[in-house]
């Protein structure tokens, strides 16, 4: 049974920097796509940043680009996210997701992915 496992998250002071980890078990290899969402209190869930197993490419919100780098260890059945400048409009509950398929135009849309963790809260503030 596919598993993710999020850890990392915690509390910062504004301009901090964090690194999510998604460890997954029992991954099978085909999934196409891991990606990052996060979702702030009565906000929807919204796509941080996704990267595409087939040709390694990345792609990352407007809101967090030049600040937040995807990641990934094939040995350690990992994906990073190393989030750098942090800012309180960062807090949020971060998930991460895995798909069976990738679409580079819909990477956002959370019901396109296929498994999920259970969440790991960042809140960044004085």
């Amino acid at each position: 049974q596919v598993q993710l496992v999020e850890s990392g998250g915690g509390s910062v002071q504004p301009g901090g920097s964090l690194r999510l980890s998604c460890v997954t078990s029992g991954s099978p290899s085909n999934f196409y796509a891991y990606a990052w969402f996060r979702q702030a209190p009565g906000a929807e869930r919204e796509g941080v940043s996704c990267l595409s197993t087939s040709d390694g490419r990345s792609y990352y919100a407007d809101s967090v680009k030049g600040r937040f780098t995807i990641s990934r260890d094939n040995a350690k059945n990992t994906v990073y996210l190393q989030m750098n400048s942090l800012n309180p409009e960062d807090t949020a509950v971060y998930y991460c997701a895995a798909g069976f398929g990738f679409w580079a135009t819909d990477w956002g849309r959370a019901h396109l992915y296929d498994y999920w963790g259970q969440g790991t809260q960042v809140t960044v503030s004085n």
